[in-house]
């Protein structure tokens, strides 16, 4: 259990954060909250990506070249949305934080391209604003798998369930070095946010109305 501070209203967030790997319900979870809190939602703008199908037929040919197209393209939409909040709207949630650059290319790129892309992702990423939480969405890659048949993205279906197990991974090595905003890490194996209502108030619940500290903080619902 994480080491809950104390009981919080859900304004003092002013920037929440939601991830998770590939198929963990991150966007479904951060449009229902921005739906309920009345939030400005930033998502993440992938589907036009014309590297992204490239990318799943050939990765060692693509993986620069996407790398380097989303790192373009998230901070871009970073650098508008956050930085610029709505007048009428207290809240921002993203499904995605501009460090999952660097996290994605720490597993598809070769070393030497690696240590380029961090240079380059290294001069942008002091400038950008830090989320008052950040919550990670932990599902087994079994699960995963399923998420993603079921909502049948035909470049997706290919997915190699070792890359998943890569980019988990990639996630639980970079929290360790996170100390500036709080980390929440749920394990929602044994839940279903988007079908059962109880599920999700329970999630909501965990999310807005606790505190936590600095660094990672872990919950199994």
């Amino acid at each position: 259990m994480a080491e809950i501070q104390q009981k919080k209203n859900e304004m003092d967030i002013r920037f929440l954060v939601i991830e998770g790997n590939i198929g963990a319900g991150k966007t479904t979870l951060a449009t229902r909250f921005s739906d309920e809190f009345n939030a400005k939602l930033v998502l993440e703008q992938f589907a036009d990506n014309p590297f992204l199908p490239k990318f799943y037929e050939d990765k060692e040919r693509y993986s620069f070249p996407l790398e380097l197209s989303f790192l373009a393209d998230r901070y871009n939409q970073i650098k508008k949305e956050v930085l610029h909040p709505e007048l009428f709207r207290n809240m921002l949630i993203a499904d995605y934080y501009f460090t999952k650059s660097a996290i994605f290319a720490g597993n598809t790129l070769q070393k030497d391209e690696y240590r380029l892309f961090r240079r380059l992702f290294n001069i942008v990423f002091e400038s950008l604003p830090k989320p008052d939480l950040y919550v990670y969405l932990h599902l087994s890659v079994e699960n995963l798998m399923k998420n993603i048949r079921k909502r049948g993205r035909d470049y997706e279906q290919k997915m190699d369930p070792g890359y998943l197990e890569q980019i988990q991974q990639g996630y639980f090595e970079y929290f360790r070095q996170i100390t500036q905003f709080p980390i929440l890490i749920v394990d929602t194996n044994g839940i279903d946010f988007v079908g059962n209502e109880d599920h999700y108030k329970l999630l909501k619940d965990l999310i807005f109305n606790n505190e936590f500290k600095l660094g990672v903080n872990r919950i199994i619902l």
